[in-house]
């Protein structure tokens, strides 16, 4: 129980896709939400996350979530223009695609980053998931 099992946690996940990572099928979400944009920015394949429906300001131990496996992980830029003989505007927004694997469901024993503006983590411990099936 003593070691630290440290993952980057993305929160605020919708409750269909923690639903649907539950029922152990592999994702892809779009991360565009600014809390979570950065973590994820910095995470690589292969890295294990921690993923709750909790709101950043709520993350605190015992909050319950989701450990997936990396699997993906694409930064696409779409522009957007609108003009008319008044003006002429440009937009431009990143977001980031994420292919999960759920492994297991999980439990925060400790927040060990939660500083806005830096990478939320978490260490956390896996709850024995079993398929009632």
């Amino acid at each position: 129980m003593g070691d630290i099992m440290e993952y980057v946690a993305l929160t605020g996940i919708s409750e269909r896709v923690m639903s649907e990572l539950k029922q152990n099928r592999l994702l892809s979400i779009e991360i565009r939400s600014p809390h979570n944009f950065l973590p994820a920015l910095h995470v690589n394949v292969g890295d294990m996350l921690f993923l709750s429906h909790t709101s950043p300001e709520d993350l605190t131990g015992g909050s319950t979530g989701i450990i997936a496996k990396l699997l993906r992980h694409q930064v696409s830029t779409h522009r957007m223009m609108q003009s008319s003989d008044l003006y002429y505007e440009e937009r431009e927004t990143t977001s980031l695609r994420l292919q999960l694997d759920p492994k297991c469901i999980a439990r925060v024993r400790k927040v060990l980053n939660n500083t806005l503006g830096e990478t939320t983590k978490v260490d956390a411990e896996e709850i024995p998931l079993y398929n009632a099936r």
